[in-house]
């Protein structure tokens, strides 16, 4: 009882201290030509990004480059096959196998929407079948012809050129 308990002590002692601020001593080579110490100019640098600029809302749209018609079409033309993973930050959603209509070979999809454009090079999508035969060249571009499609059609329904 006691050694889980020491253990749990050291470790959360370890994870305060490493909360800490790392605090030196100031050298002359840390201090710029403006009077200003390095860690406080990076601390004012535009460019500067952490963790926590995910959660602020002027940030939204910098971190979700995903077109939403490309988004919504690629789910509504593979909605025969268990999602698995969808991560809208990145584009990327993942499927299981599954039975096109009228089909009788069992597929998985994992598609990847790598740019806000509606345009064919922000789509990408590869196919595996449960056999393990390869899936031809033209099944893939046929599937991607059908999300390009639809989005464009989600996108005049939309009432956007």
């Amino acid at each position: 009882m006691r050694l889980p308990t020491t253990l749990g002590l050291i470790i959360l002692t370890a994870t305060l201290a490493a909360c800490g601020q790392n605090r030196s001593v100031v050298n002359s080579s840390d201090i710029l030509a403006t009077g200003t110490r390095t860690d406080e100019r990076e601390l004012a640098d535009p460019e500067r990004t952490t963790i926590w600029d995910i959660f602020s809302a002027n940030n939204a749209e910098q971190t979700t480059n995903v077109n939403r018609y490309l988004w919504a079409a690629s789910l509504d033309v593979l909605n025969f096959l268990p999602v698995q993973e969808v991560d809208p930050f990145t584009g990327v959603i993942v499927t299981g196998y599954g039975t096109p209509p009228g089909g009788g070979r069992q597929y998985r999809a994992t598609v990847h929407i790598s740019d806000p454009a509606l345009a064919a090079r922000s789509l990408s999508v590869a196919l595996q079948s449960s056999g393990g035969s390869p899936v031809s060249a033209a099944t893939t571009r046929a599937v991607e012809d059908a999300i390009l499609s639809r989005a464009r059609q989600l996108r005049i329904a939309d009432n956007k050129f």
